[in-house]
């Protein structure tokens, strides 16, 4: 009997949560872009690959949760180098992962926040981005822009576009149920 009561408590609880999220829609001029909710830093132990393949960084922009083991890989038949020369404009957060062969990889837990410019001092026409979000609560849009954040906590929120090449833009939001913010980058 206590079991069961148990159960249903627990299911009441679980029930309440998934009522009290909502989600955030848009769209971002121009499209191929991210968008993330700020937020305190609730890091994970995830890991993603990104290789180097092709004289390119595969995928050239990943968008992650804080937390996130890279593990770099070297698909091509030369040697590649991967560095950083900061995280957001702050350069005391650079990093020089030296210099490996083919088939080996190396691996780099993304513990800050922000934009990661991905750089190859073998090859300089190389780069690549990591966008290291705070929370879970992140997109990378479609090719026209639009979005979905799903399953976000009802309450006021920033959220933040960054495109490649244009200046980060960020909005105040309050979800309850559904919200939207559309963003166009300069």
């Amino acid at each position: 009997m206590k079991t069961r009561i148990l159960f249903v408590m627990l299911m009441v609880v679980l029930a309440a949560q998934f009522c009290l999220a909502g989600s955030v829609k848009g769209k971002v001029t121009p499209g191929k872009s991210v968008v993330y909710v700020e937020g305190t830093p609730a890091p994970v132990d995830k890991t993603i690959v990104v290789d180097q393949k092709g004289l390119q960084f595969q995928p050239h922009i990943a968008v992650v949760q804080v937390g996130t083991t890279i593990e770099f890989l070297n698909s091509d038949s030369v040697q590649h180098n991967v560095f950083w020369p900061n995280v957001s404009g702050d350069k005391k957060k650079s990093h020089n992962m030296g210099t490996w062969p083919q088939g080996q990889k190396k691996a780099f837990k993304m513990t800050d926040t922000g934009v990661v410019t991905l750089l190859c001092n073998v090859h300089p026409e190389m780069s690549g981005f990591i966008v290291v979000s705070p929370t879970p609560y992140f997109a990378e849009t479609a090719a026209d822009g639009t979005y979905t954040i799903a399953n976000i906590p009802d309450g006021a929120y920033t959220i933040t576009a960054w495109h490649e090449g244009k200046k980060v833009q960020s909005k105040q939001v309050t979800v309850s149920g559904a919200a939207t913010a559309d963003f166009t980058l300069q």
